[in-house]
């Protein structure tokens, strides 16, 4: 055996054991890095905010402390403005169960020849294995409901803590982030911090103004139709439409369209209607003209984007995907060089015009061949 062998081997051991050790301590760890990284991109999110109001004499620590103070604020508010609009319209619709169920026992009597009691549905819903079932299912479940809730609440926790962190100490986590590299370096890093901070606080920009200008149209809409809690409903809309992807927009509109529904069942499809083409005017007017001047982004590669982060982390993911990707492609425009395109018809669409000079290429090159070739055949005779 070679003397090299053994220790080879154990080399060998050592790092696998290392890579078993660390693949364990990242599976272990993956839930806080997450939410660490979610955390920076909310710090890289406020720091205009902080920036300016730092730049005006102020601590930067209550800076950051008065901007989550009202981003705190508002949100409170917005779930107490939503927790009542929900409490009351389902204390309204306990108490009308009654009426809702006669309306629907009466009209399956009508139309199906049947003779139904309120009295033996409810009897027959009530004495079922089913509903039994749930409920043993639900009581059992309340533990498991109630530690899903307080882990939720500290990993939000978690995360305004760092990012209270990265937004407070954001000079001197760049100072310490460029002390270990070279000064070319620096530069490089510190303009991609630029880029982030741009990026993300104006992908939040105008996702708060879309936001806004959505919650305006859906409350006109609510007003008209009577809906109730139409200001709660407003607000619910343009943020739930605009901050949650992909499927933000019909999670937005499934609660009016049930509140709107409990006032006439015409209601929920006029506010059905209004969704979809106010999702139209957003999609091909609204959203291209306000994220060509902060994002900069194609809507395919959004969409693909949010499919992706979706993919990988999950809803945080989706979350932070199109600053993440609109971060990057800013960052590597500036190493990608561009030449001027040709005046070709083909760049602009038009195909067949296309198609047409190059077939008049081809003929002039052939007929030049025919040229070339009788002359070469006028020479051989002579």
């Amino acid at each position: 055996m070679p003397r090299w062998l053994p220790r080879a081997l154990v080399l060998a051991l050592a790092l696998y054991s290392v890579f078993l050790l660390g693949n364990w301590a990242f599976h272990q760890l993956v839930g806080l890095l997450v939410n660490i990284l979610l955390a920076f991109f909310l710090a890289l999110a406020i720091e205009p905010a902080v920036g300016r109001m730092a730049a005006r004499g102020m601590r930067r620590g209550l800076a950051t402390f008065l901007v989550f103070f009202a981003v705190l604020i508002f949100s409170v508010g917005f779930v107490v403005l939503l927790g009542s609009m929900l409490a009351g319209q389902i204390v309204d619709m306990v108490e009308n169960f009654p009426k809702y169920l006669d309306s629907l026992i009466n009209w399956i009597n009508q139309n199906f020849h049947t003779d139904l009691s309120r009295v033996e549905v409810q009897d027959s819903v009530l004495s079922s294995d089913w509903l039994q079932k749930y409920v043993q299912n639900s009581a059992s479940g309340v533990l498991d409901v109630s530690a899903t809730v307080l882990g939720g609440l500290f990993r939000l926790l978690t995360i305004f803590l760092f990012s209270f962190y990265f937004a407070a100490d954001g000079p001197r986590l760049r100072r310490a982030l460029c002390s270990v590299l070279p000064p070319a370096r620096q530069t490089e890093v510190l303009r991609a911090w630029e880029i982030a901070v741009d990026k993300t606080g104006g992908y939040l920009y105008s996702r708060g103004l879309m936001a806004l200008i959505s919650g305006v149209a859906h409350f006109v809409l609510f007003e008209i139709l009577g809906v109730p809690y139409a200001p709660a409903l407003a607000v619910w809309v343009g943020l739930v439409s605009q901050f949650i992807p992909t499927i933000g927009t019909y999670l937005a509109g499934a609660l009016p369209m049930l509140l709107a529904f409990t006032v006439n069942p015409w209601y929920a499809l006029w506010v059905l209607g209004f969704v979809v083409i106010y999702q139209q005017f957003e999609n091909y007017l609204l959203q291209p003209k306000l994220t060509s001047k902060t994002v900069d982004i194609h809507p395919a590669v959004a969409f693909g984007s949010v499919i992706a982060g979706t993919a990988l982390l999950g809803v945080v993911g989706a979350l932070i995907a199109i600053p993440a990707v609109a971060t990057l492609q800013a960052f590597l425009g500036a190493y990608v060089k561009r030449y001027d395109v040709t005046d070709d018809p083909r760049v602009h669409g038009h195909r067949r015009y296309g198609e047409a000079v190059v077939a008049r290429l081809q003929k002039a090159l052939h007929h030049k061949k025919e040229k070339e070739r009788e002359a070469a055949r006028d020479a051989d005779d002579s």
